[in-house]
């Protein structure tokens, strides 16, 4: 036997990585969106314009649940690369485009920066092509999980777009009985 470690041995290593990264990921995300009321539990959003083509309020919750679960698994893939010479830039790269996208909600829904929404996603979405490509230096399996997350930043930087043109005075409007709409 010339192996260091059994594939057994490497799968119950990739998993105890899977294990921590997927829960918090999108342990992460849900508490990133909870910072600030959003969709029908925000009113300030409620007021907004929005296009017919928005999808329905529980899809938000579905979509990110899910793309959260696909980028811990793609960063277990990469952390279990111990020995890859492009992981430390590629881990780097995944936690800013993490921290971009998990500023989004706060921003757009607590400080109501409407106009500022798409130039925000722009730069999530140019943090994750690079974390993108440096995944697929890594793992090219990594890389693919994370494409579904690009196509669902262009979606939400065209509806982030579309909220924001639809909206010209977003960031003055004011529920009745506002109040701050960050909670900590």
């Amino acid at each position: 036997m010339r192996e260091i470690a059994s594939r057994s041995q490497l799968r119950w290593s990739f998993l105890r990585y899977a294990i921590v990264t997927v829960p918090l990921v999108v342990l992460l995300g849900s508490f990133a969106g909870r910072l600030a009321p959003t969709g029908a539990d925000n009113g300030w959003y409620m007021m907004l314009a929005k296009p017919s083509w928005e999808p329905p309020g529980w899809a938000f919750g579905v979509a990110w649940t899910l793309l959260y679960a696909l980028m811990g698994l793609a960063l277990a893939m990469i952390l279990h690369a111990r020995s890859a010479r492009w992981r430390g830039l590629a881990v780097t790269l995944f936690v800013v485009q993490l921290i971009a996208n998990l500023a989004w909600s706060p921003l757009f829904f607590g400080l109501r920066m409407v106009s500022f929404a798409p130039i925000h996603i722009a730069i999530i979405f140019v943090l994750a092509l690079a974390t993108t490509f440096a995944f697929a230096r890594v793992r090219p399996l990594a890389a693919w999980l994370l494409v579904p997350y690009l196509a669902w930043l262009c979606f939400a930087g065209l509806l982030a777009w579309e909220i924001d043109r639809l909206n010209p005075d977003g960031e003055t409007l004011v529920p009745t009985g506002a109040s701050t709409q960050i909670e900590l």
